[in-house]
């Protein structure tokens, strides 16, 4: 076994994380299960996410016959949607390709949606224990620091040497440990801000330890401003709840149930009065807005209140509409600002 990782191994048995939910027992479905949570999502966070997903789901095929609406219920709060819709399809292709079991082939599992490289290397690593590399945010940025790797992590050119590296230092033995203890060292100790290199099993070596750049590395991208996009969103509100449309399964939330939505005020409003003649437009709050950050842009969606009288509601809801009530919610799939922002005005009703 080669030095780096040997250093590794010793390091987990003592200081690694050994009693993660989806390690007890660590089967291909439920290493797959995390592992899709996990990405650019914190343990802590996971955790309860995973523990009743698998409750609800506990195998494949429980997961492939669900519906999407239960699975986007169970997953609103996680964020970044696409993982969750491309499980759900990707267990329905298990079931009805291969016989219900995760394939044990890389390029098998990298033909499923939702699955790269490293996710398909993470999943054989740990239920199969077979001699795979992973390249995860904490294993790039330990890679990167310990060879000194220049440039951002990102790049093409950058991937490709991170990735030779990677399959360099795998061990002979205990893949499942090592691929484990790559994730714990870059969670708990190279960590992105204050690394603690003083504890680190592989200091002695670390090329950027010994050069005083671990702090610079991996480099970042180059920072960018992120534009604000505005949108109006119509609350409908009526004795039945609040009247909610499911979104295009492409795009920001895609597939979720939220606030109908326009690119004008008056167009929005237009659109309600017409559906609803019944309708009352309420005075706007200054505070009825929903802020939230997205990886590309920051949403500046603003709030018109609308009122409809006792049975006013005209329409009864179908596939791609429900009144949801906050204190007898039905099991679909908001997003999580949405979700706060209806609660906020339910507790305040």
């Amino acid at each position: 076994m080669n030095e780096f990782a040997e250093r590794l191994l010793d390091w987990f048995d003592v200081h690694g994380r050994h009693d993660l939910p989806w390690q007890r027992p660590r089967s291909p479905y439920r290493v797959w299960v995390s592992e899709i949570m996990l990405q650019q999502t914190r343990v802590e966070t996971v955790i309860p996410y995973f523990q009743t997903f698998i409750q609800r789901f506990p195998g494949v095929g429980q997961l492939a016959v669900a519906s999407l609406d239960d699975v986007l219920h169970l997953w609103s709060g996680l964020g970044y949607y696409a993982r969750a819709r491309n499980m759900h399809h990707a267990a329905r292709v298990v079931v009805e390709e291969h016989g219900g079991e995760l394939p044990a082939d890389r390029a098998a599992l990298e033909r499923l949606p939702g699955i790269g490289r490293s996710t398909a290397a993470a999943i054989l690593a740990q239920a199969h224990g077979q001699r795979e590399a992973i390249l995860d945010g904490n294993a790039r940025r330990v890679l990167a620091r310990h060879a000194a790797v220049e440039g951002w992590a990102g790049s093409t050119s950058v991937q490709r040497r991170l990735w030779e590296i990677a399959e360099s230092r795998l061990p002979d033995r205990r893949m499942a440990d090592y691929t484990q203890a790559m994730m714990d060292l870059g969670a708990t100790l190279c960590t992105r801000g204050r690394a603690a290199c003083s504890r680190c099993p592989v200091a002695s070596d670390c090329q950027a330890l010994a050069q005083g750049r671990v702090a610079e590395l991996p480099t970042s991208r180059s920072p960018k401003v992120l534009p604000v996009r505005t949108r109006w969103a119509a609350m409908v509100l009526a004795p039945e709840g609040v009247y909610l449309e499911r979104r295009a399964a492409a795009g920001i939330w895609g597939g979720l149930y939220s606030l109908p939505e326009a690119s004008e005020a008056p167009a929005l409003r237009d659109a309600i009065l017409s559906r609803w003649t019944s309708a009352r437009e309420v005075r706007q709050d200054p505070d009825d807005r929903i802020d939230h950050v997205f990886s590309h842009y920051r949403l500046d969606l603003r709030i018109l209140r609308f009122r409809l009288p006792a049975a006013g509601c005209g329409i009864m809801e179908g596939d791609g509409a429900i009144w949801y009530n906050t204190r007898l919610p039905v099991r679909v799939g908001l997003p999580a600002p949405v979700a706060r922002f209806l609660e906020d005005q339910g507790n305040n009703e």
